[in-house]
């Protein structure tokens, strides 16, 4: 990963501070993103260094599509290509909540935000033939079209995986829609299957995995040479696997599209 650039977004703590981490010891410059200064601080201090190009703090709360479009703005200011970009940054949320913009909580930060970062950072990510990894989770539920932002019954898992789905499906159509010699590939990854971090714990859930665990499927989708090229797919852990049944269905990823198009105004290409 020496000279390379990547995003890690979510990346003051859990699987998203060890992924910097590992990426800074491999050489890479790491951009850290967060929506608190004094973790960006801790984080910045605590990464290794000699490592790369040193790191770069990013500030933005991604539960605000007006921040998330500063951050890709700042991002793009300050690099002239971006090798890859994990969108890792996610929430689970007790009761339903909206967004500044008046979106559902939980779908506006782990999906709209990403939707909207990843196509504002294209062309940073098309000029170095970069790599998009979207952290899912292997917990999915199909997308109700008829009730996306959960009025009519909200529960905080069911936010959480059809996000997550939604996420999948974003790669799957992404990638289709680049095709396959654009020069960037878009795949999505469950990770590990409850690793010891704050959300789990913050849950009262057990633990059944580690982070490193996590970190080791993360970064090899981020930095391995034999997935070059590889686009469009889902893994769990280091494995290609097979989601929900939705992410194949090409009129619901047209729907999700249309409407993640509608709700943050964000659009491929020019």
């Amino acid at each position: 990963m020496s000279g390379k650039t990547v995003l890690v977004t979510g990346s003051t703590d859990g699987l998203g501070l060890a992924v910097v981490h590992r990426l800074a010891l491999m050489g890479a410059s790491v951009l850290v993103h967060g929506r608190h200064p004094q973790k960006l601080e801790r984080v910045l201090v605590g990464l290794p260094s000699g490592h790369g190009d040193g790191a770069h703090c990013y500030l933005a709360d991604l539960s605000s599509l007006d921040e998330t479009r500063r951050l890709a703005r700042h991002v793009a200011g300050e690099h002239e290509r971006l090798d890859v970009l994990i969108n890792n940054a996610g929430v689970v949320i007790q009761e339903r909540r909206l967004s500044r913009e008046g979106h559902e909580l939980t779908f506006a930060i782990n999906y709209l935000s990403h939707f909207l970062l990843t196509l504002e950072l294209l062309p940073l990510l098309e000029s170095g033939g970069g790599r998009v990894v979207n952290v899912a989770s292997i917990g999915q539920r199909a997308i109700d079209f008829d009730d996306t932002m959960l009025e009519r019954g909200y529960d905080p898992f069911r936010a959480y995986n059809q996000s997550k789905l939604a996420q999948i499906m974003f790669s799957f159509e992404l990638a289709q829609r680049l095709g396959p010699d654009a020069g960037v590939t878009v795949n999505a990854l469950h990770p590990a299957t409850l690793m010891d971090t704050q959300m789990v714990r913050g849950f009262g859930g057990r633990a059944l995995s580690t982070v490193a665990e996590g970190t080791d499927a993360t970064v090899r989708l981020a930095a391995d040479d034999a997935l070059a090229g590889v686009t469009g797919r889902y893994f769990e852990g280091r494995a290609e696997a097979a989601p929900d049944a939705q992410a194949y269905d090409a009129v619901a990823r047209r729907k999700l599209w249309e409407l993640s198009e509608e709700l943050t105004g964000a659009k491929l290409g020019p």
